[in-house]
């Protein structure tokens, strides 16, 4: 699908990783495993009989509280694989009762409630863009990171069976925590964002890289900066560190997370992908049966899952 690009502002390849991008990830992985896991669990009474729903939060970045739903098939017999997903730009959590497919396969889920969003929110891809160390993104991947830490805690979850998943922000973050924690069994991302950022800002026509577009646009002499520090958080270089097998998507008439930066983490990608295009589709890439190949990507990864038939 053509498409018209806008002038570019951060070049027309993706960006190069940083000299230190080890040491800046080890760095605020260490800061925030300094603070205990503090890891709380509350039940929540969801009217649900097949599936089990707590609010969980434990210490994420800089020892705030992350909160989110861990949702455990009801009847359960030995620890289960489990999975840590991220939602879209502006979602949040969710409600509790949101997306159950995964704990219906027999899955340990825990949705993470990206920092600051819910309800919509915007702007948070902004947040901090001048200094690596002060990015929205640093915290948000630290946070999904340690969302591995909680999983790994729970007696209910087999610790050597962990997958990260996610759609649109959460697929970026999704390939974020594939670089960040070595030893996950398969990362799936949906149509993700934060994805070659110089594509996405050159060749979207909707959605949060408009807000960086404008920003450059306004402020051309920080583009320099801002490049540096997406460098840390972008896609493509989390793909380059990629130590699990992987599973990307993307829908050839998305206009939000435009193919070429799905197709450019694919190329990049560090360990095994399977990468698969969906004719005619927009941000939603193949929607449900994107859905069932994850289910049976997983279901491969993880093998048996545990629960009680």
């Amino acid at each position: 699908m053509s498409r018209p690009a806008h002038p570019s502002v951060l070049g027309h390849e993706p960006l190069p990783t940083p000299d230190d991008y080890r040491e800046f990830w080890d760095e605020a992985l260490g800061d925030a495993r300094r603070h205990p896991l503090d890891l709380r669990l509350a039940p929540v009474d969801t009217g649900l009989t097949a599936v089990d729903v707590f609010d969980i939060s434990f210490c994420g970045y800089d020892g705030r509280r992350v909160r989110g739903w861990l949702r455990l098939p009801h009847h359960r017999t030995e620890p289960l694989p489990g999975i840590v997903h991220a939602n879209g730009y502006g979602a949040g959590r969710l409600s509790p009762i949101d997306d159950l497919t995964w704990p219906a396969a027999g899955f340990a889920q825990l949705i993470v409630d990206t920092h600051g969003q819910g309800g919509g929110s915007t702007g948070h891809l902004l947040e901090g863009i001048l200094d690596p160390r002060t990015s929205y993104y640093r915290g948000v991947f630290v946070d999904a990171a340690r969302a591995v830490d909680a999983l790994r805690a729970l007696d209910d979850v087999d610790a050597t069976r962990i997958a990260a998943i996610g759609n649109s922000q959460g697929g970026g973050i999704a390939l974020g925590v594939g670089a960040l924690v070595p030893d996950l069994v398969a990362v799936l991302a949906q149509a993700p964002f934060l994805t070659d950022a110089p594509d996405g800002v050159r060749l979207a026509a909707q959605g949060p890289w408009l807000e960086l577009r404008e920003y450059l646009i306004e402020h051309p002499d920080r583009a320099d900066a801002v490049a540096r520090t997406l460098a840390y958080v972008d896609g493509v270089t989390s793909a380059r560190h990629a130590t699990a097998p992987g599973w990307i998507t993307d829908g050839l008439a998305d206009d939000i997370c435009p193919p070429e930066t799905a197709r450019a983490a694919a190329d990049a990608y560090a360990a095994p992908v399977v990468f698969r295009e969906w004719p005619a589709a927009g941000h939603e890439a193949g929607g449900t049966q994107d859905r069932q190949g994850a289910l049976a990507v997983l279901r491969e990864r993880f093998g048996s899952t545990g629960s009680a038939a």
